[in-house]
């Protein structure tokens, strides 16, 4: 009879079966982030969370560490607050909030409570958490650098946005990507535009040397407008055949 009840009885989803859902991201991100998502993703399910709790908590989190890092900017910059501890603040809270980003989605697919409405505020917190990001990094910049062009920020900060609508794009059913090959050397290269090592990069850079943020943002202004460059002219390619 107990044999009978506990053959019926549903099992329990695993670490492995919420990693098994989530919708990639790059090879950190897959390697680490997604799997450190899935784990909060099983505590969410054993407490009884929605998925979008998990989402407000990542945003929680997210604003957090970039408010404190523009708040301390001119303090790191003037030396009377150690670089160190705001950038392991910001490297910290960042990762944290991507995975929990990286769980709310898993959650919702392994107990089937993905809704239109979580598809949205999960987006539209992913654009305040990155505006903010965006503005640490323009804040560190500008306090280390006082000669940082404005120009050269607004760009960066205008170039960063394509992350997020390129991934909204892609989330869609006429997604599509220019390089579908998954060999090691190629997702080595397509770490420059994987969210887990970008921001994992960004928090070292505060933390390690943060004068060195106006040039990271240079790089990031560089790669994320070839991208949209190249973006443009593949589907203009392809709507033209």
């Amino acid at each position: 009879m107990h044999s009978a009840t506990a053959l019926a009885e549903p099992s329990r989803p695993t670490v492995a079966d919420f990693h098994r859902v989530n919708r990639g991201g790059g090879l950190f991100s897959e390697s680490i982030s997604q799997w450190i998502g899935a784990v909060f993703a099983l505590v969410a399910q054993r407490l009884g969370l929605r998925p979008t709790a998990l989402t407000l908590t990542n945003l929680v989190l997210g604003l957090a560490a970039s408010v404190t890092v523009v708040a301390l900017a001119g303090p790191v910059a003037a030396g009377t607050v150690p670089a160190w501890v705001v950038g392991l603040v910001a490297l910290v809270g960042w990762q944290i909030a991507y995975a929990l980003d990286c769980a709310d989605g898993q959650l919702a697919r392994v107990t089937g409570q993905g809704s239109p409405a979580g598809a949205r505020v999960d987006v539209l917190c992913d654009v305040a958490a990155q505006i903010a990001l965006v503005t640490a990094l323009g804040a560190t910049a500008v306090a280390q650098r006082p000669s940082t062009p404005i120009w050269l920020v607004a760009v960066f900060a205008g170039t960063w946005m394509v992350n997020l609508v390129t991934s909204v794009m892609q989330a869609g059913p006429n997604a599509a990507s220019m390089v579908t090959s998954s060999s090691l050397p190629v997702r080595l290269v397509k770490l420059v535009r994987d969210y887990g090592a970008v921001i994992f990069l960004a928090g070292l850079v505060l933390a390690v040397a943060p004068a060195l943020t106006v040039w990271v943002i240079v790089a990031f202004t560089i790669v994320n407008g070839g991208f949209l460059l190249a973006s443009i002219a593949f589907s203009a390619r392809a709507s033209l055949r």
